[in-house]
């Protein structure tokens, strides 16, 4: 009797024990697909959170279109003598509101060269500073002011008769006056014979002016 009973006894612990290990290899079946279906939906999100934490594109300058060169600092940063001012108005009246040309502007005035610049479609023009026009003795300034049509040579000899970007602006280029000037350097360094250009790729809305530190003298 008590040999059974130990029989029986075991019997049933072997059965508890057996139940007890497929509840748990259920259990642990549950679990690994649980996490792997936690793991796959979690997926998505760090790929959306990886995506969302990419650094965004900043725009880029338009370096190519802005104005270059040290004597660009002189040029107002606001109003219509800006760069963003002279880009609205035809050359001649561009270059009235800014305080470097003051002289020059003068000087076309004079020669009554306002309504043939800004009437021009397309024009390229070396602008003289004031500076420059001061570094002429002002006993030769005067007599070149008072004298139309020379004059109007030495200033049509700064103007061609195209827009010149400033990858192209090396080179030889038939002005206004009916002579040559020749254009040399790269990049954003360029000169005319001993003047150089200290403030280029200036836009008017019909010219490209390229501010020079001399003035540029034709052969007469």
């Amino acid at each position: 009797m008590n040999t059974k009973l130990r029989t029986r006894s075991m019997g049933l612990a072997a059965l508890a024990l057996t139940a007890s290990m497929g509840l748990a290899a259920c259990g642990n079946e549950a679990d690994t697909e649980n996490a792997s279906e936690s793991t796959t939906s979690e997926a998505p999100m760090e790929e959306e959170t990886m995506e969302s934490e990419e650094p965004m594109e900043s725009e880029e300058p338009m370096a190519a279109d802005a104005p270059f060169g040290p004597g660009c600092a002189g040029v107002p940063t606001s109003g219509e003598g800006s760069v963003e001012g002279m880009a609205d108005d035809p050359v001649a009246t561009a270059a009235s509101n800014n305080p470097l040309l003051e002289t020059l502007v003068t000087a076309v005035g004079e020669a009554e060269l306002v309504d043939t610049l800004n009437s021009a479609e397309a024009l390229t023009v070396f602008a003289p500073t004031n500076d420059a026009f001061a570094a002429i003795p002002k006993k030769d300034l005067n007599a070149l002011l008072a004298d139309k049509e020379a004059l109007t040579t030495v200033l049509t000899h700064h103007v061609v008769g195209e827009q010149i970007a400033p990858e192209d602006l090396a080179g030889e280029h038939e002005t206004l006056a009916g002579d040559m000037i020749t254009v040399e350097g790269e990049g954003e360094e360029f000169t005319i014979g001993e003047a150089s250009v200290v403030c280029g790729n200036v836009q008017t809305a019909n010219a490209t002016v390229y501010v020079v530190d001399q003035v540029l003298m034709p052969q007469m």
